[in-house]
């Protein structure tokens, strides 16, 4: 019996789960066989985790079953994490996976590849901040996301009780961000939006004004992908809602209670969010003797094929692609790896059918960040025009809303993708304002 070709694709985030979706419905199950490796059963778009953490979006409605959407688009899903790989063999190797109590589920397992596509994403770095790793939450994927918001609600708990008991009590919720570019902005403006409707929840003594932010950004401004202009708008939007911004401020040390700054400021916190620097996850490090650059990420050729493997590609945040005319590589954004996963595509299907493959190329459309129901900045087209198209307002709002949109008719194709957005259109009316447990 003719075994089968198999692609597997390790990593089900934007770039990754839009790959298995269009390698399943284009190649089917009869001559190739399309397998998902990830360690999570479900899908959430990483750009909304803010919202989550926030307890703005329930992650449980927006969510996507990978057992339930590989079904329908002809890809196999199998439930672990990369550790490593048998370039010889041709075999990823899966780590073995626990229960919560640490019971074993099953051991290490391996499986075979013809081709290979790694899109495990990015984690939040810390640059070996003292007590950083140790004192601060990571917004780098659900569970993540849903222990700040419970650790969130109970301080905001906490304060209620006091206040209830003591009505002069100036009790507050101190939470210290680290990182001023677009998740710790997003995620400072949209607390304040959750906590405005708390009191509507049971916590009719507590509101925004309990909230006492401070966003820690040690370069010169906040948002430095974004125009000056717009940075420094989002900026006053901030301090108008009650954020304290700090800039030039490097965190030197974080403890339990507070973060410490290079210039010697103690910021007390309950809580405490590090959301500066990316970098792709340590095990990726010259894994199975691939290149890779010093923040992990894998180097890869135009055709997005590893420099040392033709058989394996890279792609969206885990990757270094060289860009033309740069000394930098695509930058790791979402728009990236949802190009990334098209190229990827196109050359994949070249392989098997002996065609030349394409490079990529890398089209900047622009950054967008919201701040909550307040106000959303951006400026589009960037690389195409310049960057100098700024939009505020309803319109970077809607087109802000309009990238998730279109992230949903990717992974799920025209007809389901817009059934969803019309059901997000109902849920938003009817749902609860503020997912509390």
């Amino acid at each position: 019996m003719t075994k089968k070709t198999q692609i597997v694709v390790a990593g089900g985030g934007a770039g990754g789960l839009e790959l298995a979706r269009k390698l399943g419905a284009r190649f089917g199950r009869e001559r190739y066989d399309i397998i998902l490796i990830e360690p999570h059963p479900t899908h959430i778009w990483k750009p909304l985790l803010h919202e989550v953490a926030a307890g703005s979006l329930d992650a449980n409605l927006d969510e996507v079953g990978y057992r339930s959407h590989g079904h329908r688009w002809k890809y196999r899903f199998f439930m672990g994490r990369l550790e490593n790989i048998d370039r010889q063999a041709r075999q990823v190797v899966i780590a073995p996976m626990r229960d919560d109590d640490g019971v074993e589920i099953f051991g290490r397992q391996r499986v075979r590849y013809d081709y290979l596509v790694i899109a495990v994403g990015s984690v939040t770095t810390s640059y070996a901040t003292p007590g950083a790793d140790k004192n601060c939450i990571f917004l780098d994927d659900r569970g993540q996301a849903d222990r700040f918001r419970l650790k969130l609600l109970n301080q905001c708990l906490r304060v209620s009780r006091q206040m209830s008991e003591d009505p002069a009590s100036d009790a507050r919720v101190r939470i210290a961000i680290v990182g001023g570019g677009a998740t710790g902005v997003e995620l400072a403006a949209e607390l304040f939006n959750a906590a405005a409707g708390l009191r509507h929840y049971g916590l009719e003594v507590f509101d925004e004004t309990r909230l006492q932010i401070t966003l820690i950004e040690a370069g010169p401004r906040i948002l430095p992908a974004l125009p000056e202009k717009l940075a420094k708008a989002a900026h006053a939007e901030l301090e108008a809602l009650g954020v304290r911004v700090l800039i030039n401020a490097k965190v030197a040390e974080v403890t339990s209670a507070a973060v410490i700054t290079a210039g010697g400021e103690i910021v007390e916190a309950d809580l405490r969010v590090w959301a500066a620097g990316v970098k792709a996850a340590d095990f990726l490090k010259n894994i199975a003797g691939l290149e890779t650059n010093r923040e992990n990420r894998l180097n890869v050729r135009p055709t997005l094929q590893t420099t040392r493997d033709e058989r394996i590609f890279a792609i969206g945040d885990c990757c270094a692609c060289p860009q033309p005319g740069s000394d930098r590589p695509v930058p790791p954004r979402a728009q990236a790896a949802h190009q990334m996963a098209d190229t990827a595509f196109a050359n994949l299907r070249r392989l098997v059918q002996g065609r030349a493959l394409k490079a990529f190329v890398y089209r900047d459309f622009g950054s967008l960040v919201s701040l909550s129901r307040y106000s959303t900045v951006g400026s589009l087209m960037g690389g195409l025009i310049g960057g100098k198209l700024a939009i505020e307002g309803r319109l970077a709002r809607f087109v802000y809303v309009s990238l998730y949109q279109m992230h949903l008719i990717a992974i799920h194709g025209w007809l389901r993708g817009i059934t969803l957005i019309a059901i997000g259109h109902v849920n938003s009316v009817i749902r609860p304002r503020l997912k509390l447990h």
